[in-house]
C-alpha cells in the first residue's frame, strides 16, 4: 500500500532530514515493495526496524603527511543488519564520503547480500580521506590510524569490511598488516586482500564480470542473446574494466568509456587484449582521465565535457558513482533505443532516471541485484580463508556465474509471484527484504 510507504519514508525523513543519498535509498525500496505491503502489510513493522542501523560508529583519524602536520578526517563504520551474518560492506575513501552516502550504501548492502545466497549481514564503511596525491607513505599511516579506531569492532565473525572506491589491494593491506599488529591475530577480518596473503583470484574483476553475467540472464529471459549486442559503459575502474572484459568472451561489444573529464567512443570495440589491457594501466596511473585511451587507440574519439549515453546502444552499463545516470540521460538512450539499463554502480540511476526506464519500456535493473558479484566474490574469499584454500580463478568464476544466475533467478520468481513483470527493482527488493525479514522475524526483536 502507498500509505505504509509514505509511513515509513516520514519516519526516515523525520530522523534524517538532511540524509539525501540515504533517503534516496529508502525511497527507493519502500515505493518499490508496495505489491508487497498489499499482501503481507504486516512486514512494515519489520522494515520499520530494518531501516535503522543496528549502530554506527563514526571516529577521528589523525595522521601525519610527510611535510610532519597532522591531518584530520572522519571515519565511519554502519553495522546495519545482521540477521542472515555477519556485517560486510566496503570501506570508501572519497573527499564525498559523509553518513548519508555510507548509509544508503549500508542499507543497499543488506539486500544485495542476501541476494547472494551467502550468510553475510549488511555493513558499508569509509572515510572523507582522498588517497589521490597522497604518496604511498601518507595512505600508509592513514590506514594505519584509521585501522587504530575500527579494528575494535570488526572480526571474522563480526564484521569483515572490504574495499570500495579509494579503497584497493594497497589500502586493504596497510589495514590488514596494522589489524594483525593491534590483535596478534592473522584471520579473514579483510576481504580484497592480495594473491600471496588470503586474497581471492578475480575479484578485482568480479563486480563487472557479475553485471554481464546478469545482463546475460536479463536479456536470454527476453529471448535474445547477448552476443552481438552494443553496449555504453561509464567509469573505467575495475569495474568498468570487469564489464569490458566479460563483454568481450560473451561477444558483446563495449563501444564507450568514461571519466570526470569526458568520454571516448570506439566503435571498433573495448574487446581486444591490448585494449582491455591499457585500459587497467591507465587506471593505475591514478590520473581519472580518460583522454588518453583515444591518443593510444587513434580510430576511438574522445568527447571532454560529455557523457557516454548519448551513443546508440542495446545495453547501458552505469558502472561510476552514484546518480551518474538521470532522466535525460534516460531519454537520450530510450531515443538511440537502448533496451537495458543495468547498473554496476551503487543507485547508478536518479529517482527520475528510474522511473523514465519504467514508464517507456526500458528495463532496469538495480544495483543491488547487478553488482553483487563484488561482494559474493568477497563472500568466497571469505570462505577460502576459513577452509584455509586456494581456489583456481576458473572456480572462482564458476561461482560467480552460478551466484548471479540465481539472483536473477530470484528477481523472476518474485516479480512473477506478485505480478510484476520485467520489475527487477521489485523484484530484487522482495527477494532480499523478505529472507532479510524471515530471519529477523524468527530471531525475535533484534
Amino acid at each position: 500500500m502507498a500509505e505504509i510507504a509514505a509511513r515509513l519514508l516520514q519516519t526516515a525523513a523525520k530522523r534524517d532530514p538532511d540524509q539525501k543519498e540515504f533517503l534516496q535509498a529508502v525511497k527507493t525500496v519502500v515505493e518499490g515493495l508496495i505489491p508487497l505491503w498489499e499482501q503481507r502489510p504486516e512486514l512494515e513493522e519489520v522494515m520499520a526496524r530494518l531501516i535503522e542501523p543496528e549502530r554506527i560508529f563514526t571516529f577521528r583519524v589523525a595522521w601525519l603527511d610527510d611535510h610532519g602536520k597532522i591531518q584530520i578526517n572522519r571515519g565511519f563504520r554502519v553495522q546495519y543488519n545482521s540477521a542472515i551474518g555477519p556485517y560486510k560492506g566496503g570501506l570508501r575513501f572519497h573527499p564525498s564520503v559523509n553518513l548519508s552516502i555510507i548509509k544508503f550504501l549500508g542499507f543497499d548492502q543488506i539486500f544485495k547480500n542476501s541476494l547472494t545466497t551467502l550468510p553475510m549481514g549488511g555493513g558499508k564503511g569509509g572515510s572523507d580521506f582522498d588517497p589521490k596525491g597522497k604518496s604511498d607513505a601518507e595512505v600508509m599511516r592513514f590506514c594505519q590510524s584509521f585501522m587504530t579506531e575500527l579494528f575494535r569492532y570488526i572480526g571474522p565473525n563480526i564484521d569483515i569490511p572490504a574495499g570500495d572506491i579509494g579503497v584497493g589491494a594497497r589500502e586493504i593491506g596497510y589495514m590488514y598488516g596494522q589489524y594483525k599488529r593491534l590483535t596478534h591475530a592473522v584471520e579473514g577480518v579483510l576481504t580484497g586482500k592480495g594473491q600471496t596473503w588470503g586474497g581471492s583470484l578475480i575479484r578485482p574483476e568480479a563486480t563487472g564480470f557479475g553485471g554481464l553475467y546478469f545482463a546475460s540472464e536479463m536479456v536470454a529471459y527476453q529471448k535474445q542473446e547477448i552476443a552481438g549486442k552494443t553496449i555504453c559503459v561509464s567509469g573505467f575502474g575495475n569495474v568498468a574494466w570487469g564489464a569490458c572484459l566479460k563483454a568481450a568472451q560473451l561477444k558483446a561489444k563495449v563501444i564507450t568509456i568514461s571519466g570526470p573529464d569526458g568520454y571516448v567512443y570506439d566503435e571498433e570495440g573495448i574487446n581486444t587484449p591490448e585494449k582491455i589491457a591499457y585500459l587497467l594501466r591507465l587506471r593505475a596511473t591514478c590520473q581519472d582521465i580518460v583522454a588518453p585511451y583515444a591518443e593510444q587507440f587513434p580510430k576511438s574519439q574522445f568527447f571532454p565535457g560529455k557523457k557516454p549515453w548519448e551513443r546508440k546502444c542495446d545495453i547501458a552499463l552505469p558502472c561510476a558513482t552514484q546518480n551518474e545516470l538521470d532522466a535525460n540521460d534516460a531519454a537520450m538512450l530510450h531515443a538511440n533505443g537502448c533496451k537495458f539499463v543495468v547498473e554496476l554502480s551503487n543507485m547508478g540511476c536518479t529517482h527520475d532516471a528510474l522511473e523514465y526506464c519504467q514508464s517507456h519500456d526500458m528495463i532496469y535493473a538495480p544495483g543491488i541485484a547487478c553488482n553483487a558479484g563484488g561482494v559474493a566474490v568477497s563472500g568466497l574469499e571469505m570462505t577460502q580463508n576459513s577452509i584455509r584454500l586456494r581456489w583456481k580463478a576458473e572456480e572462482v568464476d564458476q561461482h560467480l556465474q552460478r551466484i548471479m544466475k540465481d539472483i536473477h533467478k530470484q528477481c523472476v520468481e518474485a516479480m512473477t509471484q506478485f505480478h510484476k513483470p520485467n520489475d527487477y527493482v521489485f523484484g530484487a527488493n522482495a527477494a532480499g527484504f523478505l529472507k532479510v525479514a524471515t530471519a529477523m522475524i524468527e530471531q525475535g526483536c533484534v
